[in-house]
């Protein structure tokens, strides 16, 4: 007999008054995405954060089944963006913030969403990000808190923020990693048709995608098949010929297409395959830094402590239990 399936995790998503809709949208595409076979892992819900429709920033206006009471039963609480003008927000919204957190929901603001989190005080000590034109502002009001404007996003396990626009995609994306594995993620990521990961740096995981233009030509050959070998050792020099490239031109061209070094990207790559077979997989720690190329299970765990704060094992068992 096969084990019952965990019930949906429930989403909340905040709107109010003059939101823009592509903010709404975020949290919304991600999580609401069908994840292939199997009941959905989520139940996405918008609430309201006023009274009555909702008017948006693009003219048209939207109604909700329910208010903030969404949020004393929500697993996880969305803030997908604030107000241009970063007025304070009422304190019934701070409230319900608060109390959800309280209970051990995780809560998320993207873009200047980061306010309202500020506000009801769920920010201090921590590190956090916004829309860079608003960090300086973000940290004027609110001295207890680190705001990073040089980031993608910040995990802080309990309370995630992003910085402005795309950055709400790249945010959502990687708790849908956190929550249901590379895969899944990656999954959305080519529907969405945007990158399952962008630069972001902290302790995020990095992974550039593949240059794909067909005037890449051979390099992007050259990628795919170091993507598919990761376990063995790859020299610039070596990998130049193989494009037809002189070394200088390879390395030009590698930063160029994907923003970083050849070895950064290499471990993001070696990274992305040794998460993917411990999600997948119960092949011993041993044979899975082997096959992604770290040589040696130590090596595996200290590459896995370094980036994700956290060991092979852990992270196998954590997914594990989760799917």
């Amino acid at each position: 007999m096969s084990a019952p399936s965990s019930p949906p995790l429930k989403i909340a998503v905040i709107a109010f008054d003059g939101i823009t809709p592509f903010h709404l949208s975020v949290p919304c595409l991600v999580f609401g995405a069908s994840l292939g076979a199997g009941p959905p892992r989520f139940e996405v819900e918008v609430c309201s954060a006023g009274e009555g429709p909702l008017q948006t920033a693009a003219g048209f206006e939207i109604a909700t089944r329910r208010g903030l009471a969404a949020l004393a039963d929500a697993d996880i609480v969305v803030m997908p963006a604030w107000h241009d003008d970063c007025r304070a927000a009422p304190e019934a919204l701070l409230d319900a913030l608060r109390r959800a957190h309280a209970r051990g929901a995780r809560v998320v603001g993207l873009c200047l969403g980061a306010f309202p989190l500020a506000e009801a005080g769920l920010l201090d000590g921590r590190t956090v990000a916004t829309h860079w034109a608003a960090a300086e502002e973000l940290a004027r009001r609110h001295p207890r808190i680190i705001v990073d404007e040089e980031v993608l996003y910040v995990d802080e396990g309990d309370v995630l923020t992003s910085a402005g626009v795309a950055a709400g995609l790249d945010c959502c994306l990687h708790l849908l990693r956190r929550l249901c594995g590379a895969e899944a993620a990656n999954g959305v990521a080519r529907r969405l048709l945007v990158a399952p990961h962008r630069d972001g740096g902290q302790a995020q995981f990095i992974e550039r995608p593949l240059p794909v233009s067909s005037s890449d030509g051979r390099f992007a050959q050259v990628l795919d098949w170091v993507a598919r070998h990761p376990q063995r050792e790859h020299g610039i020099d070596a990998l130049a010929a193989r494009a037809a490239m002189s070394r200088r031109s390879f390395t030009r061209h590698f930063r160029q297409a994907t923003g970083t070094s050849f070895k950064q990207w290499l471990l993001n790559q070696r990274m992305a395959h040794a998460r993917r077979l411990l999600e997948s997989s119960n092949v011993s720690i041993e044979a899975v830094a082997e096959e992604a190329g770290f040589g040696t299970a130590l090596s595996l765990r200290q590459h896995f402590r370094a980036v994700l704060r956290t060991s092979p094992s852990a992270y196998r068992k954590q997914f594990q239990a989760g799917r």
